[in-house]
């Protein structure tokens, strides 16, 4: 007779009832517990060889606001394709573009994508119907479908099916991977259950006063302990070596000068997009992007002065009429930058510099250069004769005091600085890395937070995480955050290296 504790007796007896292996979640709720609730009880079944125990990775995905829209209204081609008709077949841009309905942005994808699935021709300013829809009808089929079949969190196993996969690439829902514990009972297991081989009885791992003065005692069975067996010995740990490369990175902007600076992890767009000059439309705001905090928190601060330029500059340098309440809308950061140029706001004109290295967070697949929460190191050179030699001059320097060897430089684009610049370093496994992004603040961002033309910014914000993995020999960021004592041991002394 084989005597199991009450709670793992209620596994065996689940698992041999459903004949099949079963989630964790499932299984806690078969046995009325939390799947956090049975962990150490299916550790200790699969020790005892009862259980077999497979993580498997499967991906839920949720339908985005848009999708939702997309779903309700019809997606932007069907819109655009039902007014062609409508206007017999022939048309103008400008005239088809006036009459859908459709923001600007979703009628150059709609017009772009009917043109890939070879539904309309385009003659300079003039768009007409192929007659051949077979493609666009087996697209939209196949999106809408799927769509359709999303209610709450659909699971799928493996490698997603291509229209999901569209679906995703355009903003229409949200993807997240997690990690199930698929839980099986063991032939063993099954035969002793089935035989009236196992039991139930509270085992007994400590005598209380209590139990020896009621004799419940008698009813348990004891556990057996074997007192021969070595405590195993683990030397003195030291600090994870992430925290010793940032601490080390923190160091040395200091001894270049440059004073730390710290902000709330959740603010208002308006800090976080809008006094940086990002268009409310842009791609970098949507709910694919962002993680925005659906509650009632109010914005901590919202200057009249800030949001008053704030509208005034979006309107006039990208022609839109700005929206106040989407820049109250309230977000986890997705990068530190709104730490620096609220600094900006506050300290005014002067010469300093300022730098904000801390966590920020966006809704990224995890894979290993991206994660969804990771470090940003952020800062500024602000003063009347800063230019964008010393902000190629930064990078540069601390390349060399890091070590990272030769930095690398393309030009590039930001909505916020102008000239915009990228910085590469190679990592011997994963080839060249982008970490030194930056640029000088635009001048309508600087008046958005009441600094004059007398004065220049130079700004970047490095991708710190991806440098730690140069420093520290890691090939995968997910590793930086890990408590694996093996996989910490296996990382390089920051230290030493640098």
């Amino acid at each position: 007779m084989v005597v199991l504790p009450p709670l793992q007796y209620s596994i065996i007896k689940a698992l041999a009832e459903a004949n099949e292996p079963i989630d964790a979640d499932s299984l806690a709720s078969k046995v009325g517990k939390r799947a956090e609730d049975i962990m150490r009880d299916l550790e200790e079944l699969r020790a005892r060889g009862f259980v077999r125990i497979e993580h498997r990775l499967v991906t839920r995905v949720t339908l985005t606001n848009l999708g939702e829209e997309y779903l309700r209204s019809g997606l932007p081609e069907e819109r655009l394709m039902a007014r062609l008709r409508e206007l017999g077949g022939n048309a103008s841009i400008s005239e088809l573009n006036q009459s859908t309905g459709l923001s600007g942005e979703e009628f150059t994808a709609a017009l772009g994508r009917l043109r890939r699935l070879k539904a309309i021709n385009l003659s300079g300013n003039s768009i007409s119907l192929t007659g051949d829809e077979s493609e666009l009808r087996s697209y939209i089929s196949e999106l809408k479908a799927i769509l359709s079949s999303i209610r709450g969190e659909v699971e799928y196993t493996g490698e997603l099916p291509k229209p999901v996969e569209e679906a995703k690439r355009r903003g229409l829902i949200k993807v997240r991977q997690v990690r199930k514990l698929i839980v099986t009972a063991t032939q063993e297991a099954l035969n002793l259950y089935r035989v009236g081989e196992l039991t139930s009885a509270r085992v007994i791992t400590s005598l209380t006063s209590v139990d020896l003065a009621s004799g419940s005692w008698r009813g348990g069975v004891f556990k057996e302990f074997d007192l021969t067996v070595e405590v195993p010995l683990r030397p003195i740990r030291r600090k994870h070596p992430f925290t010793e490369f940032l601490n080390h990175v923190r160091d040395e902007l200091v001894a270049m000068g440059f004073e730390e600076v710290k902000d709330d992890h959740v603010d208002a767009a308006l800090w976080n997009f809008d006094t940086l000059l990002v268009p409310q439309y842009h791609p970098a705001r949507r709910e694919t992007d962002v993680f925005y905090v659906e509650n009632k928190l109010k914005p901590r601060e919202t200057p009249g002065e800030v949001m008053e330029k704030a509208s005034e500059q979006h309107e006039l340098v990208w022609s839109y009429k700005w929206s106040r309440d989407e820049a109250l809308r309230i977000l986890l950061r997705t990068h530190t930058t709104l730490v620096t140029i609220r600094q900006i706001y506050h300290r005014g004109p002067g010469e300093y510099r300022l730098f904000s290295l801390d966590r920020v967070y966006r809704p990224d697949t995890p894979d290993p250069t991206h994660f969804m929460e990771f470090h940003q190191l952020e800062g500024i050179i602000l003063g009347r004769g800063v230019t964008f030699r010393n902000l190629l001059g930064f990078f540069t320097e601390l390349a060399n005091r890091l070590r990272l060897g030769k930095v690398y430089f393309k030009p590039a684009y930001f909505p916020f600085t102008e000239p915009s610049v990228e910085g590469y370093v190679k990592h011997p496994r994963l080839g060249q890395l982008e970490v030194f992004p930056g640029g000088m603040f635009r001048p309508e961002v600087l008046r958005i937070v009441g600094l004059s033309n007398d004065y220049k910014v130079a700004a970047w914000g490095v991708g710190i995480d991806r440098l730690a993995m140069v420093v520290l020999g890691v090939d995968d960021i997910r590793t930086l955050y890990t408590n694996n004592v093996k996989e910490i041991d296996s990382m390089r002394n920051p230290i030493e290296v640098i």
